[in-house]
């Protein structure tokens, strides 16, 4: 059992949402042409435009409408709504451990999908924080956004646990002195500790 920490760091994909990297891709092939798909997915996967808006260099409608989305805001809501699903244990984790720990949010993600995602599983009244990649324009396992996490919170990362499902990320956030834990959704290769579910999550902070 984990005594001597005050809060507690989760990712969104992988770790509270069911999906490690989100699935726009699987949206765009089902809903577009294959000529289309194919453009996405070059733009997705060789020109990271999903990084790109991550770290704030364009946001949800340029993204969306570079994409070949003209109703960027209606399509990000459709994809949220039907291909991202919230981890059935974390609502009853977050209500056992909210009086234990400050719960905090640093997530990969585009400022308004963020947004949209809390306000749709009803989230925000969990978070103590929110730091959100494109808000803060860097992106995990950058150490600054950990930097910026704990500036924002007012927190020693020695008093930090912090969860995600990307090893990259847990190692950079132990290199400025967070404890890193995996919540593994794809067997991963970590040598640290590692968690299948927020049961076994419970267990380990209780």
């Amino acid at each position: 059992m984990i005594k001597q920490y005050t809060t507690l760091i989760l990712d969104m994909y992988g770790v509270i949402l069911n999906e490690p990297k989100g699935r726009l891709l699987d949206y765009s092939r089902d809903n577009l042409s294959a000529e289309e798909y194919r453009r996405i997915e070059e733009l997705i996967r060789k020109e990271s435009l999903f990084d790109k808006a991550g770290a704030g260099e364009i946001d949800a409608r340029e993204f969306m409408n570079v994409l070949g989305y003209s109703d960027w805001e209606y399509h990000s809501k459709r994809y949220i709504d039907n291909y991202l699903t919230l981890d059935s244990g974390f609502i009853e984790f977050a209500e056992k451990v909210k009086d234990k720990y400050t719960l905090v949010l640093l997530s990969n993600d585009i400022a308004e999908w963020s947004e949209y995602i809390c306000g749709k599983f009803g989230l925000n009244k969990y978070f103590a924080h929110k730091t959100v990649s494109a808000s803060v324009k860097c992106r995990k396992p950058e150490l600054k956004i950990y930097d910026l996490t704990l500036e924002a919170i007012g927190k020693s990362p020695y008093e930090c646990i912090f969860v995600d499902n990307n090893v990259k990320n847990l190692h950079s956030a132990e290199e400025v002195g967070i404890a890193p834990i995996l919540f593994d959704r794809e067997n991963e290769h970590y040598d640290g500790m590692t968690v299948y579910s927020f049961k076994e999550l419970l267990g380990i902070i209780g």
